[in-house]
């Protein structure tokens, strides 16, 4: 296979940071290679196209937003038809009462529903929600957990946060109970919530699942001691099970917070929950000018009853399995140990037992193929992914293997 040129995405690229600082910014930018891509010209299915014309097998999905596939003709037809009635207008549209609906049929935690743009929204309306009901201010979360950018969750030391930004936040470590425990011990009565992600996905490490009573031990320290749980499932959602990935880890929580995949692309989340905080809910002042967009709606509603139709969770969650298995084979064909953690449908792969320059060399040789990854970051898998992707998958692997054999 030949190897990929980015010309044209470099010199594009050069020219954005003339006027978007840094040129890319947010999560973008990090994925930015010397020699990889920057801007798509077009996408269909599992693929998309850079500017310089190179086409791409995309393991990424957007960071999990297409779920069902680039431009998916039932999806992209409802938000169509919804944009010929109307986009924002100064009433809401009645596909949000019907996308509420849908989810309150298909999610088992959820009794109600609240709509926004991206997950951070969905995460700190939980928080406000969590805190109004609870009339307590810590926030409990895992270490290294990912939930927005909103100043309460980043990191003491980055750019234009404050150390008071945090000060109500405590950390515990994944799966370890007595780490939970001891924050409880030391923090009576003061605890509004915990949030967490339904297993560990952090950047640069493998991914954890959790320990198999964990989530049900964690659940009923919560309902003890008053505090509620939630769950951001904006990166997992409906790739694991299309009723919350809860589900899949045998455990209630209060809320649950969506994004990226609940409509296929288009900018929307929602936050769901039980009727014990549908109260609170309605009382907490939570609003944006885009949140009552109605294409979005239109477009997750069609993604959801997709989802459903075609099983979406355990097709994907086998084509993972597939893809894992295959890929760990070749890497051992090559004298290298590759590891598949988190779920099959959204698998963090590291070669082990090398310097992670290697690593990232062999994510890079795969790109410059035409199968686009990232080397820090969880992948995704969509139900737009054939088995003759999977087959130019295994051949690129191949290819960048050698070599990366070639240069030992």
């Amino acid at each position: 296979m030949s190897i990929y040129k980015t010309e044209k995405s470099h010199k594009l690229f050069k020219r954005a940071k003339e006027v978007i600082p840094g040129g890319l910014f947010g999560h973008y930018k990090h994925a930015i290679r010397d020699k990889g891509p920057v801007f798509f010209s077009r996408s269909k299915g599992a693929h998309f196209w850079d500017i310089d014309h190179n086409e791409y097998i995309d393991l990424m999905c957007a960071y999990g937003p297409s779920i069902l596939g680039y431009n998916h003709p039932e999806v992209d037809e409802a938000a169509k038809t919804q944009y010929g009635l109307g986009n924002t207008v100064s009433l809401a549209s009645p596909v949000m009462v019907d996308l509420a609906t849908t989810l309150v049929d298909m999610v088992d935690a959820a009794d109600w529903a609240l709509f926004g743009k991206n997950g951070g929204d969905s995460t700190n309306l939980a928080i406000m929600i969590a805190r109004f009901a609870t009339g307590k201010e810590k926030i409990v979360k895992v270490r290294d957990g990912y939930h927005g950018v909103a100043p309460w969750m980043q990191e003491k030391d980055r750019p234009g946060i404050l150390s008071s930004d945090s000060e109500h936040v405590l950390n515990v470590e994944w799966n370890d109970l007595e780490s939970f425990e001891e924050i409880l011990i030391h923090n009576p009565d003061r605890i509004a919530c915990f949030i967490s992600s339904p297993y560990n996905h952090p950047v640069f490490r493998d991914n954890e699942l959790p320990k198999e009573d964990y989530w049900q031990k964690v659940s009923a320290l919560c309902k003890e001691h008053g505090i509620v749980l939630i769950v951001d499932d904006v990166r997992a959602g409906f790739r694991i099970n299309l009723s919350g990935s809860n589900v899949a880890y045998g455990f209630t929580p209060d809320l649950i917070c969506f994004g990226k995949a609940i409509a296929n692309g288009y900018p929307l989340s929602a936050l769901v929950g039980n009727n014990d905080l549908k109260e609170a809910a309605e009382k907490v002042f939570f609003t944006g000018t885009q949140f009552f967009s109605a294409p979005p709606m239109a477009a997750a509603k069609a993604t959801l009853l997709e989802l459903k139709k075609s099983d979406a969770a355990n097709k994907m969650n086998d084509y993972g399995k597939k893809l894992n298995s295959s890929l760990m084979e070749v890497a051992s064909q090559f004298g290298y140990k590759l590891i598949a953690s988190g779920p099959p449908s959204m698998p963090y792969f590291r070669l082990a037992e090398v310097e992670r320059k290697i690593h990232f060399s062999w994510i890079d040789e795969c790109v410059r193929r035409g199968v686009y990854m990232l080397g820090y970051h969880n992948h995704f898998i969509s139900t737009a992914h054939s088995a003759e992707d999977l087959v130019t998958i295994i051949q690129v692997a191949k290819d960048a293997f050698t070599s990366l054999r070639k240069n030992d």
